[in-house]
């Protein structure tokens, strides 16, 4: 496995647009052609759009982009602006009297960052795809990680800054990229080192403690979790795959979740992962979906580590910096 950008894998596009005073915002990972979608949705609260169509007996087979938004469900409006502007471009699926473009979405909670009236809308998605097709994709406080957060089962007085990450990889000539905005409950780790890089902090502000033992010390308590959760990525490859392999290779990828966030799937995480195929080389889906879980990992980690200090939430670099 060697590393590559995400722009090496062909036919796909990321962009972000973001409110950064509101601290919202939303990433689009656009494939005008169309590539083959799947879908796995693990955590207990999603907010999610068109993962059903993703079932592999369900008709359509090819998606034109997938949006990850901020906003908790109102956030599931920037998916209008998609599809507003693939239609001008008519990219979609065909009904003979047009298109109809196939954006199906996911959102993470974020309205208790900046102002919680500012929410992702048509007019910001929309300018979510003007920007994938002109600037080159960034991380951290961008898209939809502007207002992520992680680390926050005792409140958000308590949790760090995340964002958005993003990592891509190669193997013989299949590549694969994973987009990902992390809003988690738990903590964020070094999926090779085990080391807290983002998440729960003492009361003291001055290090990281362990999500994953602050729940066990709560196993005889009862308690009001904080509901403001969930990791919504996307995986994309230049494989061919069919819309059950799509979604395999979305259910493995999950396996990059586990790695680098704990707790994880949590009844107040809504973690999704999607996954789009473009069709241009063959391959065995266990390579895929191995590779999957591999680079959301790695992107995992460089959303925290790209990731700064905004809203009152300290990031991975202040904190191992002292400030």
């Amino acid at each position: 496995m060697k590393e590559i950008t995400i722009t090496d894998i062909d036919g796909f596009f990321v962009g972000n647009a973001q409110d950064q005073e509101g601290g919202t915002g939303c990433t689009a990972i656009l494939c005008p052609s169309g590539a083959v979608g799947g879908v796995d949705v693990r955590g207990g609260a999603p907010a999610t759009r068109e993962t059903d169509l993703l079932n592999p007996v369900n008709t359509v087979e090819r998606i034109h982009c997938v949006m990850l938004s901020g906003g908790s469900a109102y956030g599931l409006a920037a998916a209008d602006g998609a599809m507003s502007y693939l239609e001008e471009r008519n990219i979609g699926f065909d009904v003979q009297v047009g298109v109809v473009p196939i954006v199906p979405s996911a959102c993470l909670f974020d309205l208790v960052v900046g102002n919680p009236k500012c929410r992702p809308d048509r007019e910001m998605g929309y300018q979510a795809l003007v920007n994938a097709e002109k600037e080159t994709p960034r991380q951290g406080n961008v898209g939809a990680g502007t207002g992520a957060t992680v680390g926050k089962l005792l409140g958000p007085q308590r949790a760090m800054k995340s964002g958005l990450g993003i990592y891509a990889a190669q193997a013989g000539d299949v590549k694969v990229g994973a987009v990902v905005a992390v809003n988690a409950l738990g903590n964020v780790v070094d999926h090779e080192t085990g080391k807290n890089l983002a998440g729960l902090l003492n009361e003291e502000g001055t290090e990281i403690v362990s999500t994953r033992d602050a729940i066990y010390q709560m196993a005889d308590t009862s308690f009001d979790v904080f509901r403001g959760n969930t990791t919504i990525g996307c995986i994309v490859t230049n494989a061919k795959l069919t819309k059950a392999a799509a979604s395999k290779v979305a259910s493995m990828a999950h396996n990059g979740y586990a790695r680098g966030i704990m707790p994880v799937h949590t009844s107040n995480d809504g973690d999704t992962i999607f996954a789009m195929a473009a069709g241009e080389v063959e391959a065995m889906t266990d390579v895929v979906g191995t590779l999957a879980a591999d680079v959301m990992a790695r992107a995992i980690k460089s959303a925290v580590l790209s990731a700064e200090s905004a809203y009152g939430f300290l990031s991975a670099g202040a904190l191992s910096h002292g400030s």
